[in-house]
């Protein structure tokens, strides 16, 4: 109890006090961490900008930037670095997963690397190693423990299986040796150990995805092998070469710290029981609910470039498939975006070439059937020959002698007539008798052993049909059909995902529902139980709706009651970086820009946000028995937070500036003297409620317009500065405001 008193306190106090954000990274974390954004594509080409180094730059003699140099530089002068962790946070959850979860790997191994090395080396990394080690020890079998003057700490040999740099066959081969663990033991051990790797490793990167500015209620984070165990190389240093052929420090590469799923391989004729990895790992998640979206990243580690990364996500029956490519190490729902070696062909092999050829060797025209019938048909005859033949020889036995008197012959001296015994008649009959049988041993012998044969094939063909099924439910048996435009994929159930991201995400939905994962590692051929390794991180995190909206503006109750006027300015100084990135990206014309805006009307909290309300029904006052409760009634958050405007600019793929406004469930007083509106309010049926909102989104579009004019002109050169403005006055100038079924331009507001 002491123990786990102690590990509460150790955890609270390590992970609590980093997690206050990236100021508490120590230079050397923020150096690394800038390395790896630098270092890999995805993270550079989504997040790379929001790491604002102002530093000097060394590069080789071929111009590339020395990333190694660098982090030197960030160590010894930290504050040449600035990361912009509130635009970071409108970024997609996964990414920053990834680069934390390598983050926790890096540092992890580190951990790790000074507890081989020495006292004096682990002494920088004490206490991180101490939250490690009471992971560990929450989850060590008893028998892994030895006692130490009444204390019971872990056996010193446990330590030599945390090196990462052991492939599985080394861990197996080592904790055989030790003697005081059962084969039972063995899996607790090493499962003890993954458990302690993953929690560690989970807990550092939500830390460290907090830091970044990370936001979510729900947060996994799982590491997981799959394949025979035997190739893991666990070198955690991945080199480079530079334009002279030297070779450059890089990046960690840690698959050796991912764990494999382990089971207990029952001992056959040939191998005792043993320790066996999964080929296929399994891992079981739930859906945010409660109106969220549920988003759920994959970054695969230690790619074949021979065999295609596969993974499988299956919810309610229904399976999503994302296939890897060595080239870019990115997956994809279409397969035919990768090379190699694929599980589908492994199933085709099982299918129509193992079982094909078993069931034309069992059943076909010249099958194992088709043998045993014609030769129980042969045998059917020679036994009526058999037994036609013996009757013949029976009754030569009991046949009388005859003689003839044409035909003379000497005996005694004496000419006397020619008797027949049939003697030589009755032997070649036994002869042939004799050979008959013969012929009926080796006809029964043949169809015993083709009974045999067909018996051992129709086991065999057992044996691939049940590790058909077992390939098939593996790989799903009903694929979500899918289309694709612009890298993001959308599934039949409109889940997506983007490639440009690797973001899948499930609808937001009130229900959770449970989902599964599965790693495929691919066998070398359909009967081989050997098979290549892949790792797999998988990140799961909830989201909001609009969560990665570049500029996002809420306003909460800030009109006056039934009025429209806009209080202060929309944009803050803090909008500057994605006020920029949309100018950018409007200055670039193939970029397609549309405009959204909706008077929602009566709005609805579904848990997360505001929505419409399609079932509104209007409340003649706020509740209360006089004025003074009503008015407070008025100022309770169930009340404040519907009446609401927010605004969203999203630069994924093309530009949308979306604006909505909502009211509460209380009759709008509203006096509408617009003879346009007053006649759509006839025509459609239309509420005060849905009008006044109408009414705010385009007061609001209009002085964001107004704003935005005013900072491209501060932004941007002259000429740049034309094009943004002119883009952004002619789309907004066309712009119609949706109010329940029907559009209205914008100008009708105005008039």
């Amino acid at each position: 109890m002491k123990i786990f008193f102690t590990f509460c306190l150790l955890l609270l106090g390590y992970f609590t006090t980093n997690a206050q954000g990236i100021s508490h990274l120590t230079a050397e974390e923020k150096a690394y961490l800038f390395h790896i954004v630098r270092k890999s594509p995805i993270l550079e080409n989504n997040i790379g900008r929001y790491f604002e180094y102002k530093g000097p730059v060394i590069r080789f003699p071929n111009k590339e930037i020395n990333y190694d140099s660098l982090e030197t530089i960030i160590i010894n002068q930290p504050e040449v670095l600035f990361i912009r962790t509130s635009e970071i946070a409108k970024s997609p959850k996964g990414l920053l997963a990834e680069a934390a979860n390598k983050m926790a790997l890096w540092e992890l191994n580190k951990v790790l690397l000074a507890k081989r090395l020495g006292e004096k080396e682990l002494a920088l990394y004490q206490t991180q190693y101490q939250v490690f080690e009471q992971l560990l020890i929450a989850y060590l079998p008893q028998k892994a423990f030895r006692n130490e003057n009444g204390i019971a700490t872990p056996h010193p040999k446990i330590d030599n299986l945390l090196n990462p740099s052991l492939s599985f066959d080394d861990k197996k081969a080592m904790i055989g040796t030790f003697n005081f663990l059962e084969l039972d033991d063995q899996l607790s051990t090493l499962n003890a150990i993954n458990l302690a790797v993953n929690k560690y490793v989970e807990k550092r990167t939500e830390e460290l995805f907090r830091a970044l500015g990370g936001e979510a209620v729900i947060f996994s984070n799982v590491l997981v092998a799959a394949g025979d165990g035997s190739n893991t190389s666990g070198l955690l240093e991945e080199r480079e070469k530079d334009e002279k052929g030297r070779w450059n420090k890089g990046l960690p590469k840690a698959v050796g710290l991912f764990p494999y799923q382990l089971v207990i391989k029952p001992a056959d004729k040939k191998v005792k029981a043993q320790l066996e990895p999964l080929r296929f790992t399994s891992n079981d998640f739930k859906t945010a609910g409660e109106n969220r979206i549920t988003n759920l990243h994959m970054d695969v580690w230690g790619y074949n470039a021979e065999k295609q990364t596969t993974v499988v996500i299956e919810k309610n029956g229904l399976t999503y498939h994302l296939f890897g490519s060595g080239e870019t190490r990115f997956l994809s729902p279409d397969s035919a975006f990768a090379k190699g070696n694929t599980f589908q062909s492994i199933i085709n092999d099982l299918k129509n070439n193992k079982i094909a050829k078993l069931d034309e060797m069992i059943y076909g025209k010249r099958g194992f059937d088709y043998w045993i019938e014609y030769n129980e048909k042969k045998k059917k005859e020679l036994i009526f020959e058999i037994e036609r033949n013996e009757k013949e020889i029976s009754d030569m036995r009991y046949k009388p002698i005859t003689t003839s008197k044409k035909s003379k012959v000497i005996l005694d001296n004496k000419v006397v007539d020619k008797t027949k015994s049939g003697k030589k008649t009755r032997k070649a009959r036994q002869e042939l008798l004799v050979q008959q049988y013969n012929e009926l041993d080796a006809l029964k012998k043949k169809i015993a052993d083709l009974k045999k044969d067909k018996a051992e094939a129709i086991d065999l063909q057992a044996l691939y049909q049940r590790k058909l099924d077992y390939y098939s439910d593996v790989f799903g048996r009903n694929w979500a059909s899918f289309t694709e435009k612009d890298g993001l994929y959308t599934f039949q159930d409109s889940t997506t995902f983007d490639i440009l991201t690797q973001e899948f995400q499930f609808p937001a939905k009130e229900i959770q529902e449970d989902f599964e994962v599965r790693l495929i590692a691919i066998p070398y051929s359909s009967i081989s139980n050997e098979a290549d390794e892949v790792m797999l991180h998988i990140h799961l995190a909830d989201a909001k709706p609009n969560y990665d909206a570049r500029l996002q503006i809420n306003l909460e109750d800030v009109f006056a009651s039934d009025k429209w006027d806009v209080p202060g300015k929309l944009l803050q100084p803090s909008d500057s970086v994605a006020v920029r990135q949309f100018f950018e990206a409007l200055a670039n014309k193939k970029n397609p820009f549309s405009v959204i805006a909706r008077g929602q009307g009566i709005g609805k909290w579904n848990g997360v946000k505001t929505v419409k309300d399609r079932q509104a029904v209007e409340l003649t006052s706020y509740p209360g028995n006089n004025q003074e409760e009503k008015q407070k009634a008025r100022q309770d958050s169930t009340f404040v937070r519907l009446r609401k405007s927010e605004v969203f600019i999203n630069l994924d793929r093309k530009i949308v500036l979306e604006i909505n406004s909502f009211t509460d469930p209380v009759a709008s007083n509203l006096a509408v003297s617009n003879s346009t509106l007053m006649e759509l309010m006839k025509k459609y049926n239309l509420s005060k409620n849905q009008v006044l909102s109408a009414y705010r989104t385009a007061a609001i579009l209009k002085q964001l317009n107004d704003e935005l004019n005013v900072l491209a002109g501060e932004y941007l050169t002259r000429p740049t500065a034309k094009i943004v403005i002119d883009r952004l006055n002619s789309e907004i100038s066309k712009t119609k405001i949706t109010i329940g079924t029907v559009a209205v331009k914008l100008e009708t507001f105005f008039e």
